[in-house]
């Protein structure tokens, strides 16, 4: 029995994939070239007005940054996973919360990288990757991050 590899609802870690993601769509309407859809927080994309919940501003507060990273690549703090250890914890929403909208060190099991983080769900965090010289949108499950470090 073959499944596509977009059956898996693990690629669909993004906010608004939350759920069986039938009936969803990015927050600001579906693919180009079709109508419908809005920012979740109020408001029209580019234009004030709306805002993300506890934080002042209206959508703007999701673009990417415009500046790059720091220039430097921080040093993984030592755990026991980095060490080579087993370990099933999973990074905490509310550990990672004070990161919003700064500069963030993430180091992945299998990657690190720069990130600006935009939304933190229960199992979920989204926001921007520093990939090739340019801020890319990018999601990932709080259980895939080894460690982080804020700035």
């Amino acid at each position: 029995m073959n499944h596509s590899p977009y059956d898996d609802t693990r690629l669909y870690n993004f906010p608004w994939f939350q759920g069986d993601g039938q009936d969803a769509g990015p927050p600001f309407g579906g693919p180009p070239g079709q109508t419908g859809g809005g920012p979740p927080f109020g408001g029209t994309p580019g234009q004030s007005g709306g805002g993300i919940p506890g934080f002042p501003g209206g959508p703007s507060q999701m673009s990417a940054p415009t500046s790059p990273p720091p220039a430097f690549t921080p040093q993984q703090p030592q755990t026991q996973q980095a060490q080579g250890g087993f370990s099933t914890f999973a990074v905490d929403p509310g550990s990672i919360r004070g990161c919003l909208f700064r500069f963030t060190y993430i180091w992945l099991r299998w990657d690190a990288f720069w990130f600006f983080p935009v939304y933190i769900g229960r199992q979920s965090i989204a926001g921007f990757r520093w990939q090739r010289n340019r801020w890319v949108y990018y999601g990932v499950d709080l259980d895939h991050i080894q460690s982080f470090q804020c700035y």
